[in-house]
């Protein structure tokens, strides 16, 4: 079915996006890889090309322009190129949002230029050994010391966390934390007591540097409070929206690029003396997916355009995020099963993509986790 979300200035960035991808990050991505880290060069040449903070106003460095269809064009082709390791949407979609959104005017020209320019590398820190999904578990504490937080704690599983520059730490600033108890502060890099830890093996995405933070008497200017004092909770429920459309978007643009890749396979692969093609049960396998594919990429194009205007809501969001990523998840299992032993070498896209979408159901709240918001809606 033909697509109807995009106009032809969303074409035109498109092959911007597609040029970037091929002159900075493809030719670079196998030894990102074995670095486990991506060269910060990378990050500099995205905000040379416009392709960082997309949303922030030109008057800070950005592209003014918040339309998140562009956003959706980032994660259909840095997906479909393989290279989830330069997390431009985490950075633009996840992040951006909470600076754009409830930093100050001072803290707005301190950090955005550098955000849009890739010189200023940015991650959030939620997640904790004990804590998971479970902000009411939360344990780091920030204590009020006049002029300044005294932070201390953990966390874990944090994105971009050797690279970042600039890391937004969810924290305890009353003793009881929990819903109205955790505030946002901006931790910079070079601050006294805060540490990182080693850089996580991960199964996949392994040039996307995932690390362990530690906070250790930490003291966080009172200026780099981002949004209100103990109002942490309801900031990040508004933004968790558009962090689930972002993984949604990839998860069904993944899909889609497998199903691509295996249609082309099968045609070309002959078993006892014909094309896999040929066989009903690959017919079967490949109708099978194209059609879930179809109708999941229908539901998508709704929530984007629905977002785009304002409209989506965290019911709507959820249900993107765990259908698509779960029908990632059976499609990468497939493909690579119809690709017989070649799916199981690395050198074939289906291997990697196999290993690297599957974070996709785990992370920006689980599938069950989405699941019971969407039962929590319907049944109280």
């Amino acid at each position: 079915m033909q697509r109807r979300i995009y106009d032809a200035d969303h074409e035109a960035f498109r092959e911007t996006v597609r040029t970037f991808l091929t002159k900075e990050v493809l030719p670079h991505y196998d030894q990102w890889e074995k670095d486990g880290i991506v060269s910060r060069d990378a990050w500099r040449a995205a905000g040379r090309q416009g392709l960082l903070g997309l949303a922030v106003p030109e008057e800070y460095g950005g592209g003014g322009n918040p339309d998140f269809r562009y956003a959706a064009v980032l994660a259909e082709e840095f997906t479909r190129a393989g290279a989830p390791g330069l997390a431009i949407g985490l950075h633009n979609d996840i992040i951006g949002p909470y600076l754009t959104s409830l930093a100050t005017e001072e803290q707005k020209r301190r950090w955005l230029p550098g955000f849009c320019s890739g010189e200023t590398i940015t991650a959030i820190a939620m997640t904790e050994p004990g804590a998971g999904s479970d902000l009411q578990g939360i344990r780091t504490t920030a204590e009020d010391r006049g002029d300044h937080w005294l932070l201390n704690g953990s966390k874990t599983f944090i994105s971009n966390g050797i690279l970042a520059d600039l890391v937004v730490v969810v924290a305890k600033t009353t003793p009881e934390g929990g819903a109205h108890g955790l505030s946002l502060l901006v931790v910079e890099r070079g601050m006294a007591g805060f540490e990182r830890g080693r850089n996580l093996d991960k199964i996949g995405q392994k040039s996307q540097d995932t690390a362990e933070l530690f906070f250790n008497d930490v003291r966080v200017p009172k200026e780099n409070l981002l949004g209100e004092l103990n109002g942490a909770f309801v900031h990040l429920m508004t933004n968790l929206a558009q962090e689930r459309m972002g993984i949604a978007m990839a998860a069904i643009a993944a899909a889609e690029h497998l199903l691509e890749i295996t249609t082309a396979y099968v045609k070309e692969r002959e078993a006892f003396g014909r094309p896999l093609a040929k066989l009903q049960h690959i017919r079967f396998e490949i109708a099978e997916m194209a059609t879930e594919c179809a109708v999941t990429r229908t539901f998508l194009d709704r929530c984007i355009t629905d977002h785009a205007n304002g409209e989506l809501d965290h019911v709507h969001a959820s249900m993107a995020k765990w259908w698509a990523t779960e029908l990632q998840k059976r499609v990468a299992d497939r493909c690579l099963q119809l690709h017989g032993g070649y799916g199981y070498m690395t050198e074939y896209r289906v291997a990697r993509a196999f290993t690297d979408g599957r974070i996709q159901t785990i992370y920006g709240g689980t599938t069950e986790i989405m699941k019971e918001i969407i039962g929590r809606s319907l049944l109280g």
